[in-house]
């Protein structure tokens, strides 16, 4: 896919870049990123995904800007308060990138449509505040054999992976689900949601901007991706810390008993 020579100059730093270079920027023109949420974690993937030249970006989110919203959702304005979050994050992306082209699915995800809505997408962002949405997400990721970068936060701590549990490793092993990682979700109430415990605003741009990153590299196929390593930020602690987490031959979607039966 051809850059205009007006795209050549606005990613000169890519293209410099040798990892990256032009045949990498065409790549991130040609590709298709859906990024789940257009909150705290979406906003900056948002925003620098379209920086960066994703060529189509698709956006779910059925909610609407709260004045509350403002202090970590950069994305939104004040003047978008009321609005969809959806059309308030296609109005960024204008302003940001208008070689961009966004999709917009103000929907709530569910067993009935996740499907559609993942499937014209190579790259998956989840940046949702459930568990019930991204164990529906990645379940649809690996019956869809789509990467899959997701990525939580708390209060000053986040963590992101990526998902590719379609795939094995060079010894024939199945990667790790997200249900490899989290095999059930905790008990509804147990842990405060944002409005009752508070969050750190700038972290959402930390964990967001690393999801970006991680995004980026699937699609030019650059570095070692997250895959079977959940990445730790303790921002009190301004720490960073890697732990590595692997397949388990229980799990529902790629266990052992499926694979067999599938043999």
């Amino acid at each position: 896919m051809d850059l205009s020579r007006e795209e050549v100059e606005r990613y000169a730093r890519h293209i410099v870049l040798a990892d990256v270079g032009g045949p990498g920027q065409q790549k991130l023109k040609a590709a298709r990123v859906l990024v789940v949420g257009a909150g705290g974690l979406g906003a900056p993937v948002i925003q620098y995904l379209a920086a960066a030249g994703v060529g189509t970006l698709g956006i779910v989110d059925d909610d609407t800007v709260s004045l509350s919203n403002l202090q970590r959702q950069v994305i939104h304005p004040t003047d978008s308060v009321g609005s969809l979050k959806v059309d308030s994050a296609r109005a960024a992306v204008a302003r940001t990138n208008p070689f961009v082209a966004v999709v917009g699915h103000p929907v709530r995800l569910s067993v009935g449509n996740v499907a559609d809505v993942v499937r014209p997408y190579h790259v998956v962002v989840d940046g949702s505040d459930n568990f019930a949405t991204r164990y529906l997400v990645s379940d649809a990721c690996f019956q869809a054999r789509k990467p899959l970068v997701t990525a939580a936060v708390g209060q000053f701590d986040g963590s992101i992976t990526t998902l590719k549990p379609y795939l094995a490793d060079s010894k024939g092993i199945p990667n790790p689900t997200y249900r490899c990682l989290f095999p059930e979700a905790p008990p509804e109430g147990l842990l405060p949601t944002c409005a009752q415990a508070g969050i750190l605003g700038a972290l959402v741009g930390v964990v967001g901007s690393l999801q970006a990153i991680e995004t980026i590299k699937e699609i030019v196929g650059i570095g070692e991706g997250l895959v079977g390593r959940l990445l730790l930020y303790d921002a009190r602690a301004a720490r960073f810390e890697t732990i590595r987490y692997a397949w388990n031959p229980a799990n529902p979607l790629n266990g052992s008993g499926l694979v067999a039966a599938a043999e």
